[in-house]
């Protein structure tokens, strides 16, 4: 009940945020100009629209998570809100669980609003591709883990550091999968070592991503898919529970 109550509380709070709708416009715009632009490149106009479209859910996604989720530990601690709720019988693993969900209901909200108006333009455009759904899917999943991030940078640091802590994580797991391409070239066997390490350490992204795939019609399993989501949501969960240590470690008196 405490936790629900948090979470729906975070989701009331959100939706106030201006630059929640500003996101969302910016996201809605880019999808509906993919159209326009796909009139200005060389290529197939369907894969452009496609391409884009899910390009804008998944930046504009990631930017909401970003954005929004760096200031919600921070704002209950600069408000001092932060003290009435520790007072009260509320354990801190209850309090980070309800921000990361009143914040992944956003998140859901603002894709569904996305996906919609992506498969309008696709209907309208006589490209509807329901196989699109599975990357919107892993794109969900890979929101779910940014948002964990974003939680857990907010329980110790401010939010700008929290937003460059984010963005460095999320640029991070789109090149970790080079690691190992650096691990053969480099000589020496301890640096060979530390780029296996960060490769098992780091979040992966790139396994996230099918979107390339889906718009190009390559096969993906419903086995891929699933591995994939279970990745994601096991390295989410992973992420939380360190959010959970580090606020409980916190002294707010």
């Amino acid at each position: 009940m405490k936790l629900y109550a948090i979470a729906i509380n975070t989701f009331r709070e959100a939706i106030r945020d201006r630059i929640l709708y500003l996101i969302l416009a910016f996201a809605l715009i880019m999808i509906g100009a993919s159209r326009a632009i796909s009139l200005l490149t060389v290529g197939s106009e369907e894969k452009i629209i496609k391409d884009m479209g899910l390009a804008a859910i998944n930046l504009f996604g990631v930017a909401t998570a970003i954005f929004i989720g760096v200031g919600l530990v921070f704002k209950e601690i600069e408000k001092r809100t932060i003290y009435t709720l520790t007072a009260k019988p509320i354990r801190r693993s209850e309090f980070i669980l309800g921000k990361y969900l009143g914040l992944s209901l956003v998140l859901l909200v603002n894709l569904s609003i996305m996906t919609l108006a992506f498969y309008g333009l696709l209907w309208f455009k006589g490209y509807l591709d329901f196989g699109l759904g599975r990357a919107i899917l892993l794109i969900l999943v890979e929101l779910q883990l940014i948002t964990a991030f974003a939680i857990l940078f907010s329980s110790f640091s401010s939010p700008l550091l929290s937003s460059l802590f984010t963005v460095t994580t999320y640029l991070i797991g789109h090149l970790s999968w080079g690691l190992p391409l650096l691990a053969d070239k480099i000589q020496t066997a301890s640096g060979r070592w530390i780029c296996n390490v960060l490769y098992r350490l780091l979040p992966n992204l790139e396994y996230l991503n099918i979107k390339g795939k889906v718009v190009h019609h390559i096969p993906v399993s419903g086995e891929e898919v699933a591995l994939a989501a279970a990745y994601g949501l096991t390295y989410t969960f992973a992420v939380l529970m360190l959010a959970i240590l580090v606020f409980r470690k916190r002294d707010f008196l």
